[in-house]
């Protein structure tokens, strides 16, 4: 039985690094992105905010996990919306990220006149957003990033508190520390986000599974 036990939580340890791996590349896509939309003088100004938020809101979702995974339907809820994010991926897979861009790429773009569009991390730097538009939109997007994040690797862990705990603070030091190189790898090698969309959309599925099951229980108990 210790065996089995251990080979479950090995296999939850390796789901939860991958996810967190995938969803820190994609949230400083996003950040990069978002960056190389504003002049260039003030582009370090929104990638740092925009990476400290994500932080920030990763670290504030991790300390209310249990309390959210407590809440009846939630479980399912996650699922869902886990599996949008993996329509997006999708998405963003299938078109081979021409117009992803790196927070380091972001610093490197010169400015483009506004209208002006592109293919190359260069054409994606418009210059025409202003630096509260653009943290703005990395601080929504970074809301339901983390959000993600965090389910994710509770639906992951599942019953292993323990890879949980590690799961929520890798997520925190890779978005922290390790995003702009991620973020480069998963451009660069696809079947790495390939990888982690599957197992994702693994995640998203039994979530819902379970959640479902916790819904109708909890309907039956009441009735």
């Amino acid at each position: 039985m210790e065996s089995v036990d251990l080979w479950s939580q090995l296999a939850a340890l390796g789901q939860v690094i991958a996810i967190d791996l995938v969803l820190a590349g994609d949230n400083a896509i996003v950040v990069g992105m978002a960056a190389a939309a504003v002049p260039l003088a003030q582009r370090r100004k929104v990638i740092f905010w925009g990476i400290g938020a994500a932080i920030v809101l990763r670290i504030f979702f991790a300390l209310i996990t249990t309390q959210l995974l407590a809440i009846i339907g939630l479980t399912l809820a996650g699922g869902v919306l886990l599996l949008w994010v993996c329509w997006k991926m999708y998405r963003e897979l299938r078109s081979h990220g021409t117009d992803e861009v790196a927070p380091d790429e972001a610093m490197d773009a010169p400015d483009t006149p506004a209208g002006v569009s592109g293919n190359t991390a260069a054409g994606a730097a418009v210059g025409g957003v202003t630096v509260g538009a653009a943290i703005w939109q990395i601080v929504v997007a970074d809301v339901s990033m983390s959000l993600d994040n965090v389910l994710a690797v509770a639906g992951a862990a599942k019953d292993h508190p323990t890879i949980l705990v590690i799961g929520l603070l890798l997520s925190v030091v890779l978005m922290g520390a390790a995003a702009n190189m991620i973020a480069h790898v998963l451009h660069k090698h696809r079947w790495v986000g390939w990888v982690g969309l599957l197992i994702i959309t693994y995640v998203a599925l039994d979530m819902i599974w379970r959640g479902s099951n916790e819904v109708l229980m909890h309907t039956s108990w009441l009735s």
